[in-house]
């Protein structure tokens, strides 16, 4: 049985933990607080407590004994960059450290297209490739850096998701009764958490027989509708108050994410960001 260990089982890391058992992987997942290890239980999953802002972790790994002895890796380890930048590279390095030397069929690391620099308003503009990204402000550079961290390892990929959308997490209550916004004029990047979980599955089945992969390979519904007008449709389709926007133009940004088409077959079951609307209720 393929086993594979998954850290950060939240909003996407337990809908794609469950998934993949039902594919017949034997799957272990961690979880911040041990009071929400039996969830994980219940559902079938190899439950560890990981709290990587806890500084003993490092040094007393005997609870997470058989965590990380597994044929596959993914890290989906939330910035949460409020909270610092070092902070989330010192969570992420100490992660580093218990896994040691292991070595994996597959390594999965969950990254973000804040990698990639808006272009000014009055710019025409481009779709951005996995090529663009760049260090421009503190925010890309630290996410770069995590990046790094894990993106050097053998059989290493990076997943750099556009804004995760699906159950629990519907567009319409984002920017819902908010008043004299800017930026009407700027493209949407999402994705629906089902195009998460498949393209990680088609990434695990694509072992070193079946030829070598990317690097990294963006995750974002190739539809890129206006954020004036989709957000205020995704209000009233929830029965909320639109937002309004005012007449200001905000830097925009359009990622391209076919490579991951081209290159693996993969395709986006949710595509168009106003049919997704009604996945993710």
């Amino acid at each position: 049985m393929k086993r594979i260990a998954i850290v950060g089982c939240g909003w996407f890391g337990l809908p794609l933990a469950k998934t993949l058992i039902a594919q017949g992987y034997q799957v272990s997942g961690t979880k911040r607080c041990a009071r929400d290890l039996p969830g994980l239980a219940r559902a079938g999953i190899a439950a560890y407590a990981l709290d990587l802002d806890a500084p003993q972790v490092p040094g007393n790994p005997e609870p997470l004994a058989g965590l990380f002895d597994s044929d596959f890796l993914l890290v989906n380890v939330p910035p949460r960059l409020k909270q610092g930048h070092e902070e989330y590279l010192n969570r992420l390095r100490r992660l580093k450290a218990l896994i040691g030397d292991r070595q994996y069929q597959r390594l999965i690391f969950i990254s973000s297209t804040g990698v990639y620099p808006s272009q000014a308003p009055g710019v025409e503009s481009r779709e951005l490739t996995e090529a663009d990204a760049s260090a421009h402000s503190l925010q890309s550079e630290t996410l770069l850096a995590a990046e790094a961290l894990f993106g050097v390892e053998p059989n290493a990929c990076v997943l750099r998701f556009a804004g995760l959308v699906g159950p629990k997490r519907h567009p319409g209550r984002f920017l819902a009764g908010k008043k004299d916004l800017p930026g009407a004029n700027v493209a949407v990047n999402l994705l629906h958490l089902d195009d998460g979980i498949r393209a990680v599955a088609l990434l695990l089945q694509r072992t070193q027989s079946h030829g070598p992969i990317a690097p990294v390979y963006n995750l974002c519904a190739p539809g890129h509708p206006p954020k004036g007008e989709f957000y205020r449709q995704a209000a009233l389709s929830l029965g909320l108050e639109p937002p309004e926007f005012n007449a200001g133009s905000a830097p925009d940004k359009r990622i391209q994410g076919n490579k991951i088409c081209a290159e693996l077959g993969f395709e986006y079951l949710h595509w168009d960001p106003y049919v997704m609307l009604d996945a993710c209720r």
